[in-house]
């Protein structure tokens, strides 16, 4: 089935995947009489209760069950994932499937938006140092840098990057961005640059090797991705300016850490805020942790108070709309990796 909206058949079974800890909520459809019933599986019991779902909420948030799980998967005609990246969805079984795919794309935009605004001005201000002053009863007066005339590259043209470059814009600072294609007039960024650190783009373009060296502030805001996978590497971060600091609020395979690490302590660049990684949680021996620079956060930039309920509506909402063989909402292109448009 490759439409956008699944024909439900008569009371549909639903399989909420989840990592020990159920959606807020979740007793709004354990009734619903329009379902033939509600599941609730961990990783290790799906394979056993993933036959004969037609409907599956991966509330695990990054889990990577349903790849292992698919060989289960014979009645399953849509997939919602409660997070915005769906790359741990992206296995060959279920892209090459007539599964539909939805994401939660829009519930986090303003929040990580706010996060890469306050981390811009954290850096700008030095409040990383005054706070480390403090704690030392040092009176140790500084000049900070500007905001307002700054620059800044976003990695990304989706939602979350169009939010942060209106959040950024606001306070006066000059944002540019990359993405799969150059363009210019771009109501968000102005001009768009491939994302690529070739000479030219696929259409002869500009691409990220003339954008890098004039950014203060590189925002990754993209889809992990076969293109992003591996983007922010040694050759990338030597483009940055020694003044330039990297903001990773996307996915950390999309940066190279081992790179990062070796920049960072070279003073390559000035500093990096980190919401992403590789593994997760950042194991504690992580050079990361007190690198020159070095800001870590625990994969919360779009965390805020009501989240998980915001989630759940989203769904609800998607729900509905299955039920009642309307279009879905925010349908993932599997060809792409994410919602287009």
């Amino acid at each position: 089935m490759n439409s956008s909206v699944p024909s439900a058949p008569h009371r549909p079974r639903l399989l909420v995947l989840h990592g020990g800890v159920l959606p807020p909520g979740h007793a709004r459809v354990d009734g619903d009489p329009r379902l033939e019933g509600v599941d609730y599986a961990t990783a290790e019991e799906l394979p056993a209760k993933l036959p004969g779902t037609r409907a599956l909420l991966v509330w695990d948030l990054f889990t990577e069950a349903l790849a292992s799980a698919w060989a289960g998967a014979d009645s399953l005609e849509w997939v919602h994932a409660a997070t915005t990246g769906v790359d741990n969805l992206m296995f060959p079984g279920l892209v090459d499937s007539g599964v539909v795919v939805t994401n939660s794309r829009g519930i986090f935009d303003e929040h990580i938006a706010e996060y890469v605004l306050g981390q811009v001005i954290a850096f700008a201000k030095d409040f990383h140092r005054t706070w480390d002053l403090q704690r030392e009863h040092r009176w140790e007066h500084r000049e900070t840098e500007r905001v307002s005339g700054s620059r800044a590259l976003v990695v990304g043209t989706g939602p979350i990057g169009r939010r942060i470059a209106r959040k950024l814009s606001a306070v006066g600072m000059e944002v540019r961005a990359s993405g799969s294609r150059a363009r210019e007039g771009d109501p968000d960024f102005g001009a768009v640059v491939e994302s690529s650190l070739a000479e030219s783009g696929a259409d002869g373009g500009p691409t990220l090797l003339g954008e890098l060296p004039r950014a203060d502030y590189v925002v990754i805001a993209a889809p992990l991705t076969d293109a992003t996978r591996d983007l922010v590497d040694r050759r990338f971060l030597e483009l940055m300016k020694p003044s330039a600091r990297l903001l990773n609020v996307a996915r950390g395979p999309i940066v190279v850490e081992s790179d990062l690490a070796a920049a960072l302590d070279a003073g390559v660049i000035a500093g990096a805020a980190l919401d992403v990684f590789r593994r997760e949680p950042l194991k504690a021996v992580s050079p990361l942790w007190g690198l020159p620079g070095s800001v870590v956060s625990p994969h919360m930039s779009g965390d805020v108070v009501g989240w998980r309920d915001d989630l759940m509506d989203l769904f609800l909402d998607n729900l509905d709309r299955y039920l009642d063989g309307r279009e879905l909402l925010n349908v993932v292109d599997k060809s792409r990796g994410y919602v287009p448009g």
